[in-house]
């Protein structure tokens, strides 16, 4: 499956443009993790862009969630760690690999990465720095959904949490515009 493949198939499955810029901000993220750690930033694109790809379907059926995915995603040219990794991302399977504990650190850090943005007074990603991001990151109360330990699980990359959220910083402010931000 080729990245246009892969978007064309997220447009066609979901239906709120805020979602989409989710998952664009994780294909983005996860790609420059891909980069940094050596591995095949073609796949991790892909899972990061089709990890949510049920989400409208599954919002009445939470325990669905990733594994209709799968079904989705089933005849589709793909490796196989590629619905591991969704799985694993949606709490269905532990993660194994580097890029199934990729995805679950990456998906909460984007929406703490949007929110810091959104409180920055520019309300611009090229203007928010690493640091303004781990201010908030050390609030309870900001952004509550940002599961925080699972932002932590970078740790079992090899990454610094400061280093991991300069990363997703640095990636989703290069699809800015894509992001609206």
């Amino acid at each position: 499956m080729t990245r246009e493949e892969a978007f064309r198939l997220v447009k066609a499955s979901v239906s709120s443009p805020n979602l989409v810029k989710h998952m664009l901000a994780v294909e983005a993220v996860m790609k420059k993790l891909a980069g940094r750690l050596g591995q095949d930033e073609e796949t991790w694109t892909l899972v990061g862009l089709l990890h949510d790809l049920d989400y409208d379907s599954t919002a009445k059926d939470p325990a669905r969630h990733g594994l209709l995915t799968t079904e989705m995603l089933s005849g589709q040219d793909l490796p196989p760690e590629v619905p591991q990794a969704i799985q694993c991302h949606a709490g269905h399977c532990e993660p194994a690999t580097d890029m199934d504990r990729a995805l679950v650190a990456t998906d909460p850090l984007t929406g703490l990465i949007v929110a810091a943005a959104l409180m920055h007074p520019t309300k611009k990603l090229r203007n928010v720095e690493p640091s303004f991001v781990m201010n908030r990151f050390r609030e309870k109360s900001f952004a509550r959904g940002a599961n925080r330990e699972q932002i932590e699980g970078c740790a079992s990359l090899g990454l610094e949490l400061e280093e991991f959220v300069a990363i997703g910083l640095e990636a989703m402010t290069e699809i800015d515009r894509e992001l609206g931000l």
